[in-house]
């Protein structure tokens, strides 16, 4: 196992021994889960990611799309640049609208989002950075956005200190004039996500 930092080929696990044991990779995942998503007014959620739910997310993604082999390199390309590298925090931030038009309403007024995005640590502001590792610009010339952004949360030192202390005040924000929303971090979600850093 090549650790939490990165997902190597030998971790991956053989697509007959995945299925034989996904009912239980995924209820394990969905209780990893539950405590890295954050709610950020009604329509967006930041979903902190880690080494497990990116292995997860690449065995899901073997297991529903049966490409073998060939289809690793591709995964692990893709999915590996979302592990948090210890000094930072990973989220996908996903706007998730049902409604087919509502959804193309809103994302088409939100262009830019990905450049809104911060965390508040102990007073002090921490831009998020958008990844383009894909090569995919979420915002397109139009003004239209993407419904998914993956963000890379940058940590000083002091910083990692401060969001490490009990009942630190954590505040996600999203400060787009179409869409201006910020939560506080529950204090599960603060430790979950405290477990990321070095």
């Amino acid at each position: 196992m090549s650790g939490r930092y990165s997902i190597s080929r030998e971790d991956i696990l053989p697509i007959e021994a995945y299925g034989a044991e996904r009912a239980h990779h995924r209820r394990t995942v969905i209780a990893l889960k539950r405590p890295r998503r954050l709610e950020v007014g009604p329509v967006a959620a930041f979903y902190f990611e880690n080494y497990a739910t990116m292995l997860s997310q690449i065995q899901e993604m073997l297991w529903i799309e049966k490409g073998g082999e060939a289809q690793i390199a591709d995964e692990l390309a893709a999915y590996n640049p979302l592990i948090p590298q210890g000094r930072e925090l990973v989220a996908t931030l996903m706007f998730e609208i049902a409604d087919p038009d509502r959804r193309l309403a809103l994302l088409s007024r939100l262009g830019g989002v990905e450049d809104t995005v911060s965390l508040e640590v102990a007073g002090g502001k921490i831009a998020g950075v958008a990844m383009h590792e894909d090569g995919i610009e979420r915002t397109r010339a139009d003004g239209k956005t993407s419904s998914i952004h993956f963000i890379r949360f940058p940590f000083q030192a002091d910083q990692i200190a401060a969001f490490r202390e009990p009942d630190a005040r954590i505040v996600a924000a999203i400060d787009h004039p179409e869409y201006a929303h910020m939560a506080v971090m529950p204090q599960a979600m603060r430790q979950a996500l405290a477990e990321d850093f070095d």
